[in-house]
């Protein structure tokens, strides 16, 4: 039986409908769309649309009324609202996953009446993008406060789509809504809309066939890919050895280390983690949590930014499709791609080989030059055969890296934080899994690492005085504080708290 809305008798109703998305999603388009899709069959149309100031250029919420024609009584015209009111909307629609959240927020999400349909993919906010721990709002909430807020829930990666068909997520949208039937149009006519727009046709139609299907089949989960033990393509055969119910963080660390570096640095990351899987089998636990946060964050202590990491990253073909990809390049148009580079003297010396590195740190006048050389930054044009070949050479020397600077200190960190995990381990395995995972401080590049290692440093040196009872718990508060701001307040508080230090005058 269909779920397309239906105008009640009486008295008569318009079907209402909202659509959030962010700027350059085609939000607009979407909502032509559904305007031009209303009036050519037989309904009065109206749209409306508030601008936001949320993630990129703005989320947008428009708003779309269609009251059809047939049902106004004679020498009267419908009144049609200008703004959503919260309770009152039969379709909502929403370009990414926090936007659907959005729309239950605001209360026009309901059980009694609305058919949410929304994209499953995230654009992260930039609340999430600069908190320094994980700052990422958790999807399974959100897909379940869908499921429960709205009459009907259907939601699957539309960004995906679109990307897989050469289309945009508009295209997708307006499939979904079709494939939903919740509105009182057949497919030919949404197609015929489309048609009527004259851009993008055949690829729109293409999103447009993919998402119909998809949006009569409900809420899709992501696809996840079967790994069996032992068989990962481009791993060595080590991972197999490893736990199932560790592998999988194994490795996504091993690749990691392989993007970074090359297959010395995930054998050695494969050596370290080794010991680990004996401290697990002594412990009789079966989950294996320390092996777990010890695989993810000696990956990333060994994947550590650095100058060449930058450059590597800067000329992949990778990236240059995708700025392709999201300026929207044409045949025949030139894109040109400028870096702005501005490296600290310490980041340039711990490029370069341990024995020159020391001797710009240590030589006044030679840190002196160097600093007047990158004082204002530098303007690379990769998509230049000169700017191209430079980063090239930077980028270069990953296989290198183990006789620069920057290298010796990390590597020496690494084994000392190991050792004081595997030490802890064998009288303490929570206040162990803890060190692991305070680890997690030393993270990104310039000030931020360095502020980062030195709340690192500061905590292990205050192990001494946390042992015995309830240590682990007393660690863990400090790490959440240290990560809450940038000025350090939050962990002087805690400090003091745990009467570690004499509260400040």
């Amino acid at each position: 039986m269909s779920e397309a809305v239906q105008a009640e008798a009486q008295p008569p109703r318009a079907i209402r409908i909202a659509v959030l998305a962010m700027g350059g999603e085609g939000g607009g388009v979407l909502a032509n769309w559904l305007v031009d899709l209303g009036e050519a069959n037989g309904h009065v149309a109206q749209m409306t649309s508030v601008p936001g100031v949320a993630q990129r250029t703005g989320a947008t919420i428009y708003y779309i009324e269609l009251f059809p024609k047939d049902r106004i009584p004679a020498g009267q015209a419908p009144v049609l609202a200008q703004m959503p009111a919260p309770g009152d909307v039969d379709i909502v629609i929403a370009s990414e996953l926090m936007e659907a959240g959005r729309a239950i927020q605001r209360g026009i999400v309901t059980p009694d009446r609305t058919v949410l349909i929304a994209s499953s993919h995230r654009v992260f906010a930039m609340t999430e993008k600069i908190a320094m721990a994980d700052g990422r709002v958790d999807e399974a909430a959100i897909l379940t406060a869908c499921r429960t807020a709205a009459r009907r829930f259907i939601a699957f990666d539309m960004m995906a789509m679109a990307d897989a068909t050469g289309s945009v997520i508009s295209a997708v949208m307006f499939g979904a809504t079709a494939g939903a039937d919740v509105l009182p149009f057949d497919r030919q006519a949404f197609e015929d809309t489309i048609k009527r727009g004259g851009i993008g046709v055949k690829s729109s139609l293409a999103a447009f066939s993919a998402a119909f299907d998809a949006g009569s089949g409900g809420l899709i989960p992501p696809t996840v890919q079967e790994t069996k033990p032992g068989a990962t393509q481009g791993s060595p055969p080590q991972i197999g050895d490893f736990p199932a119910a560790a592998r999988d963080m194994i490795e996504a660390g091993a690749a990691q280390c392989h993007d970074w570096g090359s297959g010395h640095t995930v054998r050695l990351y494969l050596e370290r983690l080794q010991p680990f899987l004996d401290v697990e089998r002594r412990s009789g636990s079966d989950k294996f949590h320390l092996l777990n946060e010890v695989a993810r964050q000696l990956a990333l202590a060994m994947t550590y930014e650095d100058t060449i990491r930058v450059a590597d990253l800067k000329i992949r073909a990778g990236r240059f499709d995708r700025v392709k990809q999201e300026v929207g390049l044409k045949p025949g148009q030139l894109l040109e791609i400028r870096e702005y580079l501005h490296p600290r003297v310490q980041e340039i010396a711990e490029t370069l080989p341990a024995s020159l590195g020391r001797f710009i740190l240590d030589t006044p006048w030679a840190r002196r030059i160097v600093e007047r050389l990158f004082a204002d930054g530098k303007i690379l044009e990769t998509t230049s055969i000169r700017g191209f070949l430079q980063l090239y050479l930077i980028a270069g020397r990953r296989n290198w890296r183990n006789s620069n600077l920057r290298d010796a200190a990390e590597q020496q960190s690494i084994s000392e934080w190991l050792a004081l995990v595997m030490k802890t381990a064998a009288t303490d395995y929570p206040l162990a899994l803890e060190i692991a995972e305070t680890r997690g401080l030393v993270k990104g590049y310039g000030d931020t690492h360095a502020r980062g290692y030195a709340n690192f440093n500061a905590l292990m040196a205050l192990l001494p005085k946390l042992s015995g009872p309830g240590a682990a718990a007393r660690l863990a508060a400090l790490r959440k504080a240290a990560l809450a701001d940038e000025t350090g307040a939050a962990l002087q508080k805690e400090y003091e708290n745990q009467k570690l230090i004499e509260p400040a005058a």
